[in-house]
């Protein structure tokens, strides 16, 4: 029996090595108070889970103090390679949430594995590393030379990441494939999309984060003007609506309500057919549902923060509230706060960027790498079909979009809407059988690079 044909992976307990992983917090949010102990504790662990990985690897770079570089030699293309990547660092937990296992303890249970990061992202990366070990311990070799870039700072948009596509561009290494987090396999991932879908990623929405501040006369509350600092603020955010961006359809969206007519019937097929039809329709329909289907069609904006004031009976000098903004493939960063000053329309109200990334390009779905995907679905999830999108969230990704010409965003575990929704939030847990499918995909795509 192949490598390829069979599906689980060869060595038992992936399932024991990500408890493990769970069980140490880097959490990236909390280094001011925990400090890097849990990272380099993590560093370590690696070394001794996956022996044949640190050993066999040729080149194995520290970039920056919490990114990991592995080089792999392959038969050819050392200057294109595959640069499969993950990240290791998790988001806070909130202590008043009621978890059903700690999510520290790395709990193993009826065939699941729970706590922070089973998914996010420390799933994905044993089912990539397994794969490698796999696939070393079996001798080996990729067509192509590939690259593990493993990240630490990823969910507090830090350095790791950049530094490592940086230092690969000036080492004049172009990508032939990227390929991170993202998507995953789901089940009915639209209300008129039934079936099995590897959601890939094929761009991702830029990201701002904003300030709006405002001052005003301070003074007692028994007599207040006609506008206080703090209803400037509140004004201006009532003023950026779901209306302020306008809506458009991404060319992978078509492509994805295309491929899932494919497979429709009935009258979800003509659905599907019309609005793949016709782009402008589909931007009107989905920014009319809300929620996940209006964020693939326009840019949003949330509210996230705000402050001002020191006690209840004393008006505020000042005020001030934190946006986060999601931008849409197409847009820029100075055309969207260019449009929130002119919603806000308000002088007194000054808006400050913090931090910002602009969208990625959309990768292509007609070329060798998303073919390569595809296979790779089909040798792990049989029944799915393998469906592009616009991902909504950051990835560190994003650093190798501007030289790279395929970034990809898939993390190969099966999810339902309830684990999708624990991702950030409470009882974070992976499938174990899903695990063994994720090393299968891994398995399956290195062994078909060329």
């Amino acid at each position: 029996m192949s490598l390829e044909s069979r599906t689980v992976a060869a060595r038992p307990g992936a399932a024991e090595r990500l408890s493990r992983m769970i069980r140490l917090p880097t959490v990236s949010a909390e280094l001011d108070t925990r400090g890097a102990k849990p990272f380099e504790d993590f560093v370590a662990l690696l070394a001794e889970l996956y022996p044949l990985v640190h050993q066999r690897l040729q080149q194995r770079d520290r970039i920056t103090e919490f990114g990991l570089l592995f080089h792999w030699s392959g038969v050819a293309h050392p200057t294109e390679p595959v640069v499969l990547m993950a990240h290791y660092d998790v988001v806070p937990v909130d202590e008043s949430d009621a978890w059903t296992h700690p999510p520290f303890e790395g709990r193993i249970e009826d065939g699941w594995v729970y706590g922070r990061g089973a998914l996010d992202d420390k799933g994905p990366l044993v089912v990539l590393l397994e794969a490698v070990e796999n696939l070393l311990a079996a001798g080996f070799t990729p067509a192509r030379d590939v690259y593990l870039a493993l990240g630490g700072n990823e969910e507090t948009y830090g350095r790791a990441a950049l530094e490592i596509a940086t230092s690969l561009r000036e080492r004049g290494i172009m990508p032939w494939l990227v390929l991170d987090e993202g998507g995953a396999v789901v089940d009915a991932p639209l209300p008129f999309a039934l079936g099995d879908a590897a959601m890939v990623g094929v761009g991702e929405k830029g990201v701002a984060t904003l300030r709006l501040s405002a001052r005003g006369d301070g003074g007692h509350a028994s007599a207040p003007p006609a506008i206080t600092a703090v209803g400037r603020i509140a004004r201006a955010i009532d003023r950026l609506d779901a209306s302020t961006f306008p809506a458009r359809t991404p060319a992978g969206i078509t492509r994805m309500l295309s491929l899932f007519a494919d497979k429709a019937r009935g009258r979800d097929q003509t659905v599907l057919r019309t609005l793949a039809t016709f782009p402008a329709l589909t931007a009107r329909v989905f920014a009319g549902m809300g929620g996940e289907p209006a964020a693939l069609v326009r840019t949003t904006v949330a509210a996230t923060m705000q402050e001002g004031g020191t006690a209840a009976n004393v008006l505020p000098s000042q005020a001030s509230a934190t946006l986060n903004l999601r931008i849409a493939l197409g847009e820029s960063v100075a055309s969207t706060v260019r449009r929130v000053k002119r919603r806000i329309h308000d002088p007194l109200v000054e808006v400050t960027v913090l931090e910002a990334s602009e969208p990625s390009p959309e990768s292509p779905t007609d070329n060798e790498q998303f073919a390569l995907i595809v296979e790779a679905v089909k040798a792990s999830y049989p029944d799915a079909a393998t469906v592009p999108y616009v991902m909504m969230a950051a990835t560190d990704s994003r650093h190798f979009h501007r030289f790279s010409p395929a970034v990809y965003r898939f993390a190969p575990l099966r999810m339902t809407g309830a684990q999708r929704a624990s991702i950030h939030g409470v009882d974070e847990r992976v499938e174990i059988a899903s695990l063994e499918r994720g090393e299968l995909f891994h398995r399956a795509l290195l062994q078909r690079l060329q």
